[in-house]
């Protein structure tokens, strides 16, 4: 069995070393604080997708650094709040916005959500998550507080990068959850769920091949000599190695299509 790495306080802690500012650069093209699959032609589609505007109120579940939730409230106008489990990642987020101007804009807390959203009926006009909920215990009852805070109209993305394609072993199994919960679901168990929490599914869209060249992006970012002595000054040898085995895994199961990741976007039908 592989043992747990940790990928999230690591990055999140560090987030001003520069060497994960460059390891972002040379595995994304940009820096956004991404610990994610999405490519940066993916990120650039999310506001057109989700129809903001600058009168949008939208919500981010798992908002990560909040560098990507920040470039939206930006360059679209738009009030946005960004909820993560992660104390390292809220905080790095508040000070950025602050920095840049944006508190009137953006605001991230640190919250559960899979013990519901505290908020009341139709409050968002869109909500987003970026390869978060297969971290979170409960879908469908998240899928169905995402629906009652979103008003009539509103619509949902989210990505889930653990749809089953193939065969897996508990040992890649094991290596692929080595860095916190994870839930794997069946080819069509989104679509079922999201129908059930009452959206109307727009689009499914399989974005599998993208996901791996970004593992194998990351992974060899992560091992250039340079990267890899400061990295391991900064998170240990253990985790270091960790982390590559679980890139590596990631890696293998996306480009033999054992592991799929597919963007999910739906609609609150208006009455």
């Amino acid at each position: 069995m592989s043992a747990k790495v940790d990928l999230y306080n690591t990055a999140y802690s560090n987030y001003e070393l520069d060497v994960y500012r460059r390891v972002r650069i040379e595995t994304y093209g940009e820096d956004l604080g991404q610990t994610s699959w999405v490519t940066a032609e993916e990120s650039s589609r999310i506001p057109e997708l989700l129809e903001l505007t600058p009168d949008s109120f939208v919500l981010e579940i798992g908002t990560g650094s909040g560098r990507y939730a920040l470039r939206i409230a930006e360059r679209i106008g738009c009030r946005i709040l960004g909820f993560d489990i992660n104390p390292h990642g809220v905080r790095n987020a508040n000070q950025l916005a602050q920095s840049n101007n944006l508190g009137s804009l953006a605001r991230f807390d640190e919250c559960d959500v899979s013990k519901g959203l505290g908020f009341p009926d139709n409050t968002f006009d869109a909500a987003f998550s970026n390869d978060v909920m297969t971290h979170i215990p409960g879908r469908p009852a998240v899928l169905r507080e995402l629906f009652r805070v979103l008003k009539p109209g509103g619509r949902l993305l989210f990505s889930d990068g653990l749809v089953i394609g193939g065969i897996l072993s508990h040992e890649e199994i094991a290596a692929r959850s080595s860095i916190g919960y994870y839930a794997f679901s069946p080819p069509g168990e989104n679509e079922r769920l999201l129908q059930a929490a009452g959206f109307q599914l727009i689009s499914a869209t399989d974005t599998t091949k993208a996901a791996a060249e970004i593992a194998r992006r990351w992974r060899e970012a992560r091992n250039r000599s340079k990267n890899k002595e400061e990295l391991i000054a900064a998170e240990g040898q253990d985790n270091f190695d960790g982390l590559q085995r679980f890139l590596a895994c990631a890696y293998q199961l996306t480009s033999e299509k054992r592991l799929l990741r597919v963007v999910y976007l739906a609609r609150k039908q208006a009455h």
